[in-house]
C-alpha cells in the first residue's frame, strides 16, 4: 500500500475493523475512523492519531457528510471499507420482524449506505477501492442462518452491480466473506465449547478464523496491487463455503 493512502473505515472499533485500522496505520495509510461508539472511537483515534466520526451507518445523510468531511480533511479518498455487521442464528419461523429489520439494517443497508455516501468521493481519484463484508453463510446452506444469509447475499449482489456501475470511473468494488471469526460479535458461539467445536469441525482447516487474517485480505483489496480486481467475493473462511471437511483425523 502506497504511503499516505487515504482510507475511510466504517465499523472501525469492531473486532475486525480495529485490527484493520492498526494494520493500515502500520502501512502508512492516513485514516478517518467511523463507528457508533464515541468512547471507543476516541480511544482508537488517539492510539492511531486518526480523526473520527460517531454515527449510525444506516443514516444515509450522516454517512455522506462523514465521507465529504474525510475527503476534505485527507485531501481525497482512495479507499473505503464497511466492517459493520451483525449475527442472528434463528430459523425463519422463530425470527421476529424487529430482528429481521435489524439484520437487514446492520448488514445490507449499512453496506448500501457506505457505497452511496463514499462512491462520489472515491470516483474523484484515478483509481480507488471499496470493500464490503459478506459471509460464508451467503454462499452455502447453513441451518438457522436465514436472515443473515439473505442480508449477506444481498451484499454480494450489490458488489457485482456496483462494480459494473463504477468500474468505468476507476472505482473497484469487492467483498470478503469470512467464516466464523473470533471477535466480540461471535462470542456467544466461540465461548460455548460445544458450539465452538462444531464450528471448528465445519472448517476444512480445523479452526475458526482470526481478525488479522480477514483484515489482511481487506488491506490487499485496498492496495494498488489488486488494481485489476473488481466485482469479486473473496472467501476468507478456512474452506467453509467451498470445501467439505471430514473433521480431524
Amino acid at each position: 500500500m502506497p504511503t499516505n493512502s487515504t482510507i475511510l473505515l466504517f465499523g472501525a472499533t469492531g473486532g475486525i475493523g480495529s485490527v484493520l485500522a492498526r494494520q493500515l496505520h502500520e502501512r502508512g495509510a492516513r485514516l478517518w475512523l467511523a463507528a457508533r461508539s464515541a468512547d471507543r472511537l476516541e480511544a482508537l483515534g488517539a492510539e492511531l492519531d486518526a480523526p473520527w466520526t460517531a454515527l449510525d451507518v444506516t443514516d444515509f445523510e450522516a454517512v455522506s457528510a462523514c465521507a465529504k468531511q474525510a475527503a476534505e480533511a485527507l485531501g481525497g479518498l482512495q479507499g473505503a471499507v464497511c466492517c459493520v455487521g451483525s449475527i442472528l442464528l434463528k430459523p425463519a419461523h422463530a425470527t421476529k420482524r424487529e430482528e429481521w429489520d435489524s439484520v437487514i439494517a446492520q448488514n445490507l443497508t449499512a453496506a448500501f449506505s457506505v457505497l452511496r455516501g463514499s462512491a462520489p468521493l472515491l470516483m474523484r481519484q484515478d483509481t480507488s477501492s471499496l470493500v464490503l463484508m459478506s459471509s460464508a453463510a451467503a454462499q452455502m446452506g447453513l441451518p438457522n442462518h436465514e436472515a443473515i444469509a439473505a442480508a449477506k447475499a444481498g451484499i454480494e449482489g450489490l458488489v457485482r452491480a456496483a462494480a459494473a456501475s463504477y468500474g468505468p470511473r476507476g472505482l473497484r468494488v469487492n467483498a470478503v466473506a469470512p467464516g466464523l471469526v473470533e471477535t466480540p460479535l461471535s462470542a456467544s458461539i466461540t465461548q460455548n465449547n460445544a458450539a465452538r467445536q462444531a464450528s471448528e469441525a465445519m472448517h476444512a482447516l480445523g479452526r475458526i478464523g482470526r481478525p488479522d487474517e480477514v483484515a489482511r485480505a481487506i488491506a490487499f483489496l485496498l492496495d494498488s496491487d489488486s488494481e485489476w480486481i473488481t466485482g469479486q467475493i473473496f472467501g476468507i473462511d478456512g474452506g467453509l463455503a467451498k470445501v467439505r471437511s471430514r473433521g480431524r483425523a
